[in-house]
């Protein structure tokens, strides 16, 4: 289904000032009709009376960033995009199956309730207003922002991880999202839990050896917690291609939560706790050994004094004990001989 974009004038105003003065001419001819007893006269102002609400029911009015999606006895018409104050066909009907659907994304075009009161048109009363209703169902063009639920998905590794996505799209094409699927709200969530899944299965949670995320056979250092705006957009990329059908664009993606599964939380961080504590433990010891060289350099430098290889040993360990060591070390004074 192609979108065709209406041009139509916007003479809301205009007709609706045309029908409120026909309206008063039927109540005057009822009026002149039974004065002067002219019964053809007074019938059609009778007929026009009764019948004469129809053609307000075609006025429409538009805000800015939203569409009118208008079907004639169930033929596509086109759609109204630009704001103003329409008059259309009263016998057109505007159709947005998704106009009730609330998913956990920021708010849609008159709540979803789908159908607009005369009054706001017309000013009448609310009792009044709650006796004739029109269709209103409009499609927001705005840019919105889906947070779907949160999902426990096993990584390239095996390990469960929970992920949550944020996904910011909007319709570009009216017609599409109509008619093309059954309710373009919830094709769109179905189609981000889908890329989602897809996506991080290729990815280990954190960095690991022999692990090709990129599918060119060479093992890389992707990962969900490192590439997260890889990752993104790998996803905005899948998702877009599922929804193209939808006439949805996606404008981004992004990764709003990600942790291991409760159930093997504890675990991963003990295991990110050791693998820290030896890369610290590694950096202290090069650190320690770097130092030790440089002080046996100097001592034999500047000839402060001369060490057998026994008493180097023993320098070298009691250096690496007092650098290495978690605590202060308590030095012991020697006032006796050296030997």
């Amino acid at each position: 289904m192609k979108e065709k974009v209406l041009n139509n004038k916007k003479n809301g105003m205009a007709m609706m000032l045309l029908f409120l003065l026909l309206y008063a001419v039927g109540v005057g001819a009822i009026a002149f009709g039974a004065v002067q007893e002219v019964i053809p006269v007074m019938v059609v102002g009778i007929v026009w009376v009764a019948i004469g609400w129809i053609p307000f029911v075609g006025l429409r009015v538009l805000k800015p960033q939203e569409a009118l999606v208008l079907t004639l006895f169930g033929k596509y018409i086109g759609t109204l995009k630009e704001n103003g104050f329409y008059w259309v066909n009263p016998f057109c009907s505007s159709v947005n199956p998704a106009a009730k659907t609330k998913l956990n994304q920021s708010g849609d075009v008159d709540g979803g309730s789908g159908k607009g009161s005369l009054a706001s048109v017309l000013g009448a009363s609310a009792k009044e207003s709650s006796e004739v209703l029109i269709t209103n169902n409009k499609i927001s063009l705005k840019i919105m922002t889906l947070n779907n639920n949160r999902q426990k998905i096993n990584d390239c590794l095996g390990n469960p991880i929970e992920i949550g996505i944020a996904v910011m799209w909007r319709v570009v094409d009216t017609a599409k999202a109509v008619f093309d699927v059954d309710n373009y709200k919830e094709y769109l969530s179905l189609q981000c839990d889908s890329a989602l899944r897809n996506i991080v299965r290729i990815y280990p949670y954190d960095v690991a050896p022999n692990v090709d995320t990129t599918g060119d056979g060479i093992a890389d250092e992707g990962s969900l917690r490192g590439s997260s705006e890889v990752v993104a957009e790998r996803i905005r990329k899948e998702i877009q291609q599922k929804v193209e059908i939808a006439g949805l664009e996606i404008i981004e993606a992004r990764i709003t939560y990600l942790a291991y599964a409760p159930e093997i939380a504890a675990v991963m961080l003990q295991r990110q706790q050791a693998s820290a504590i030896i890369d610290a433990r590694k950096m202290i010891v090069d650190g320690a050994v770097g130092m030790v060289e440089m002080a046996l350099d100097r001592l034999n430098e500047n000839g402060v004094v001369e060490l057998d290889e026994e008493r180097k040993a023993a320098m070298v360990s009691n250096l690496l004990v007092v650098l290495c060591g978690n605590r202060d070390a308590q030095p012991i004074v020697n006032s006796g001989s050296l030997y």
